[in-house]
């Protein structure tokens, strides 16, 4: 099957499970039902196609496809943040109550610190790709651990609050978030598919990127705040999804079996709509909110990325 048909049959079933999220069981109710469905199901395309897009990059310059941009400790900082925000100033805090505010807040917040650590460690002009990554594990597991002591003290009605931050949720996404992210994916997606096919080179190695003339480090570099502020956004919406890239980007290197990102980042996004939507369609339906989405992601995920190591240590 040529990769333009798997593409088509991809488009077809996310436009199946669209439909019929946004269509089942509205009895008439179409003035308040459909655009709060609308507005899920666009919060829910935003986030997987920012995750997507985001994992597939980042893997191609670590050379790693059992990475994710959370390596790099902005899941953990999110958790951190909501945690530290109600634990000093309490749940009735505008910056708790307000989600733009805190929206703001959290996307400077992870967007900074990434910003900050590529400064810091890329100062000496090299490109130390795996220090940054273990530079990332560290920071992340530090500010777990922070996280985790707080959240041990925090008042236990405070911590339900918190405890509301800790799984994805697209039941309460505002609007006005929703309309203001997609701006900011957009631009940032935008920008980054004019290097898109250099991907397909660096993907041959670094050595090999410069010989055939591609700016490596000025592209890993592009590339990598790129996916920080996918990432962030993503993440500042609807809160983390661990495993959520790792599945759909490795399942688009499976399906699609090419090397051109065009196609893998186009195929990895339509695999997120379909999971996401066809996945929350399921909760909402089959499940009737009994469980959220992204425990079954995690879940699934976790599974998905025990698999890959024990045949990464096979194929070694």
């Amino acid at each position: 099957m040529r990769n333009s048909t798997k593409m088509i049959l991809l488009a077809a079933l996310a436009a199946v499970f669209c439909g019929l999220y946004l269509f089942q069981g509205l009895n008439g109710s179409y003035d308040y039902a459909l655009p709060r469905r609308g507005i899920k199901v666009l919060a829910m395309a935003i986030t997987g196609i920012a995750i997507a897009y985001s994992t597939v990059v980042f893997q191609t310059i670590t050379h790693n496809r059992i990475l994710t941009p959370s390596i790099m400790g902005l899941d953990s900082l999110y958790l951190l943040l909501q945690t530290v925000i109600i634990f000093f100033l309490g749940s009735g805090h505008i910056v708790v109550l307000n989600a733009k505010v805190n929206f703001v807040l959290s996307l400077v917040v992870m967007i900074g610190f990434a910003l900050l650590l590529y400064k810091f460690l890329f100062r000496t002009g090299k490109q130390p790709i795996y220090f940054l990554l273990l530079v990332g594990i560290i920071l992340g597991t530090l500010l777990g651990s922070i996280t985790t002591f707080m959240q041990v003290l925090i008042d236990p009605n405070e911590f339900m609050r918190v405890q509301d931050k800790m799984f994805a949720s697209f039941n309460n996404v505002s609007g006005d978030l929703v309309w203001f992210a997609l701006i900011i994916v957009l631009v940032t997606m935008i920008y980054g598919w004019r290097m898109v096919r250099d991907l397909d080179v660096l993907s041959l190695g670094r050595d090999n990127a410069i010989n055939l003339g591609v700016p490596y480090d000025k592209v890993v570099k592009r590339m990598l705040v790129i996916s920080a502020i996918l990432v962030a956004s993503s993440t500042a919406l609807v809160g983390p999804i661990t495993f959520f890239g790792l599945i759909v980007a490795n399942l688009s290197y499976q399906f699609f079996k090419t090397y051109k990102h065009t196609v893998l980042i186009t195929g990895a996004s339509l695999m997120s709509l379909v999971a996401l939507i066809g996945g929350q369609w399921i909760v909402e339906r089959v499940f009737t909110f009994s469980t959220t989405l992204s425990v079954i992601v995690n879940f699934v995920g976790g599974i998905y990325f025990i698999y890959l190591l024990l045949r990464e240590s096979r194929s070694a």
